[in-house]
């Protein structure tokens, strides 16, 4: 017999995330290199689960709401560190792909305080495909789509993906992260079947080819009729709804010690107020303070909060 929530509980509908998933070997401190055989000593060395896709599972799963990952992997010691990792964190992996003829993926991130470069190999990555996710996932889920560029099969045929998600009942939501070519193609064709869109300001700017991202994120919601969601760092995030809304939401003072993933913790914590029912402005309250309080240690899912972090962080509890 299925148990009846409690009175005031708002059970949270499951999100599935599909896209990337690797480790990440993050080096902090003297990380700008020095070609010429120069040896430098970096002050940390720490290798944590990366991968947008898998970070912005691990957040949600950290912050209540059952979560799946369709990913792909390969048969070796990373793969087996990333399913390790993902169960840890309470992300259901069974729908993990295991390819047996590429290695896993992997990214060393050269971080600092204010910024971080990304070097990465992108191993099993690209081989997801439509066929991957289709049918496989119905109404009530939330599908999440990340790191559209870095798979560019299923960003083929992720529009129809989306479509046939949305003609279910689901709702669905993209980050696209950073375009390696720099030139977004496909991106308008999959916002037309997405509810919620996630790009930083950067990608917000070059997406739509303004230079003001107020302007940009009203254009981009009216013509698509998705939400865009804006991740703008220290400034945090900022919000326009098809319909003419828009919001703005400022962190908490945070002190940094790593950035990575901070847009995917973003990403998590605004999808676990959405999948709850909550409205947009509590949502971004929770996406910025998510986002902030993921960046107090090294990695993307170390120091992700639990829902009780965040609501202390936004006051909502005693």
């Amino acid at each position: 017999m299925e148990s009846t929530p409690a009175p005031g509980i708002v059970l949270p509908r499951p999100i599935v995330v599909i896209g990337d998933a690797n480790p990440d070997l993050v080096l902090q401190g003297d990380v700008r290199p020095r070609f010429g055989q120069a040896e430098q000593l970096a002050d940390s060395a720490d290798l944590v689960l990366g991968g947008s896709a898998a970070i912005t599972a691990c957040g949600t799963a950290r912050l209540g709401v059952p979560t799946s990952l369709v990913a792909a992997i390969g048969d070796d010691s990373f793969g087996r560190f990333v399913t390790d990792r993902l169960a840890e964190r309470g992300v259901d992996v069974s729908t993990l792909l295991t390819r047996g003829n590429a290695p896993t993926g992997l990214s060393v991130i050269l971080s600092t305080p204010g910024d971080r470069a990304i070097l990465t190999s992108l191993g099993t990555i690209p081989t997801l495909v439509p066929a991957d996710v289709r049918g496989r996932f119905a109404a009530p889920v939330h599908i999440h789509a990340s790191s559209f560029f870095l798979v560019p099969t299923l960003a083929a045929g992720l529009a129809t993906v989306f479509s046939e998600a949305r003609a279910s009942g689901a709702t669905t939501s993209l980050d696209t992260n950073w375009d390696p070519a720099e030139q977004w193609n496909g991106v308008h064709d999959v916002l037309a079947c997405c509810d919620l869109f996630f790009p930083n300001d950067r990608e917000l700017l070059a997406i739509t080819g303004s230079d003001d991202v107020a302007d940009a994120g009203a254009r981009l919601a009216g013509e698509t009729g998705a939400t865009v969601v804006a991740k703008c760092g220290a400034d945090g995030g900022q919000l326009w709804s098809p319909g003419g809304l828009h919001l703005r939401q400022l962190p908490r003072p945070t002190t940094v010690v790593d950035t990575t993933g901070a847009g995917d913790s973003f990403n998590a914590g605004y999808l676990a107020g959405y999948v709850r029912g909550f409205g947009p402005a509590k949502c971004l309250a929770m996406a910025v303070a998510a986002g902030s309080l993921s960046t107090r240690g090294p990695g993307g899912t170390a120091f992700q909060a639990t829902r009780g972090e965040l609501e202390r962080e936004l006051g909502w509890t005693e």
